[in-house]
C-alpha cells in the first residue's frame, strides 16, 4: 500500500479523537447552573411594606383617638400613606430588576406613574371617607343612601361625592392594582427550574407565607380585586401547566408565590360563606361576585352593636344617634308589627 494512503487514516484517526477528547474536556468544564436563591430580602420587605402602610393605615384609623388630630389637618394615617404612596414604585422597580423578562422603559414609566395616580386618588378619598365616619357615614351603604348625605345642600353635592368615590373605586384601584399583579406575574414568570434541580421553600418562606397570604386577603376584600387577583392565579397556573410540558418546574419563589396565592384563595371562600346570608352587605356589594368589604363589617355588625340604648347615658351624639337607630330599625319588623296591629279587633 502507497505510505500517503497509509497516513490518510491515521490523520482521521487522530482527528476524531482530539475532536471527540475536546467535547470531553468542554463537557467537564462547562459550569453547572447554580441553584436560584430564595428572595428573602425581597419578599421581607414586601411583606412589611404591605402590613405597615397598607394595612397599618386603615388600622391607625379604628384605634387612634378621633381628637388627637384636628380634622383639617393630616392624621397618623394620612401620613402612612405618604410613604406608601413613595416607597410602592420603589418597591416595584425592585422587582422588576429580578424579573427575567425586561420591559420596555416606556411601560415601566407609564406604570409608575399610574400607580403614583391611583395610590394618590385612593388617599384623598379615603381621608374624606374617615371624617365623614365621624359624623354617621355608613360603609355599608351607597353614597346617597347614607344618612348623612340626605340633608345636604344644595343636593347637587352628593354627584360630587359620589365622583369621588367613583375615582377612588374605579379609576385609582386600577391604576394601582393592575400594575401590581402585573409585576407579580411577571416575577413568577421567571421562578422556574429544570426539573432535575427541584427545589424546596425554605423555612423563612413557609414563616412569611401566612402575612403574605393575608396580605392578598386583604386585597381582594378591602380592595375588591377579586376579578384581578383570580386572573391572575389562573394565569399562574397556566404558566405552570406549560412550563411542565418543557421540564421546568417553579422554585422556591414560585412556590411561595403559588402556595400564597392559593392560601389566600381559601381565606377569601371562608370570609363570603361566613357572610353569605348577609342581606345588607349583599346589598353593598350586588352582582355575581359578592366580596365584603371588611371595614364595612366593621361598621355594620362591631361599631354597630357596641353602642345600645339602654348603654347610652346622658345626651347622644349624632353619629351615636344614627347608630343606635340604624340598629333599632334590623331589629324591628314594622310591617309585620303593623299588619298584627290591624288584626287585632
Amino acid at each position: 500500500m502507497h505510505p500517503s494512503n497509509r497516513r490518510r487514516p491515521n490523520a482521521a484517526l487522530q482527528a476524531a479523537t482530539f475532536t471527540c477528547s475536546r467535547a470531553a474536556r468542554s463537557a467537564e468544564e462547562e459550569p453547572v447552573p447554580s441553584r436560584p436563591r430564595f428572595h428573602l430580602d425581597l419578599w421581607l420587605g414586601f411583606t412589611a411594606h404591605s402590613w405597615i402602610l397598607d394595612v397599618g393605615r386603615t388600622l391607625l384609623t379604628l384605634v387612634l383617638p378621633e381628637d388627637w388630630t384636628p380634622l383639617n389637618r393630616p392624621g397618623a394615617a394620612e401620613y402612612l400613606h405618604f410613604l406608601f404612596n413613595i416607597s410602592t414604585p420603589l418597591l416595584l422597580l425592585r422587582m422588576l430588576e429580578r424579573t427575567p423578562r425586561a420591559l420596555p422603559p416606556t411601560a415601566v414609566h407609564l406604570g409608575i406613574i399610574a400607580v403614583v395616580m391611583g395610590t394618590s386618588l385612593h388617599l384623598t378619598a379615603d381621608s374624606v371617607t374617615r371624617r365623614l365616619l365621624l359624623i354617621g357615614y355608613q360603609l355599608h351603604l351607597s353614597v346617597r343612601e347614607n344618612p348623612v348625605m340626605r340633608s345636604l345642600q344644595p343636593p347637587s353635592l352628593i354627584d360630587a361625592f359620589e365622583l369621588l368615590c367613583y375615582c377612588d373605586e374605579t379609576l385609582g384601584h386600577l391604576m394601582w392594582f393592575v400594575p401590581l399583579f402585573l409585576v407579580l406575574f411577571l416575577f413568577f414568570g421567571g421562578c422556574f427550574r429544570h426539573r432535575r434541580q427541584e427545589d424546596r421553600m425554605p423555612a423563612a418562606a413557609w414563616l412569611l407565607l401566612v402575612p403574605s397570604a393575608a396580605y392578598y386577603w386583604y386585597l381582594v376584600t378591602e380592595g375588591q380585586t377579586f376579578i384581578l387577583f383570580i386572573f391572575t392565579f389562573f394565569a399562574m397556573t397556566a404558566t405552570v401547566m406549560r412550563q411542565r410540558r418543557r421540564g421546568l418546574v417553579p422554585d422556591a419563589n414560585g412556590l411561595f408565590m403559588l402556595y400564597s396565592f392559593s392560601a389566600a384563595l381559601v381565606l377569601v371562600a371562608v370570609w363570603v360563606a361566613f357572610l353569605w346570608s348577609d342581606g345588607v352587605l349583599r346589598k353593598k356589594h350586588p352582582g355575581l361576585i359578592y366580596v365584603p368589604q371588611p371595614r364595612a363589617v366593621y361598621t355594620l355588625h362591631l361599631r354597630q352593636d357596641q353602642p345600645a340604648p339602654s348603654d347610652v347615658a346622658g345626651e347622644l351624639d349624632f353619629s351615636t344617634f344614627l347608630n343606635v337607630m340604624h340598629l333599632q330599625l334590623q331589629q324591628e319588623a314594622p310591617e309585620q308589627e303593623i299588619m298584627e296591629a290591624m288584626k287585632e279587633p
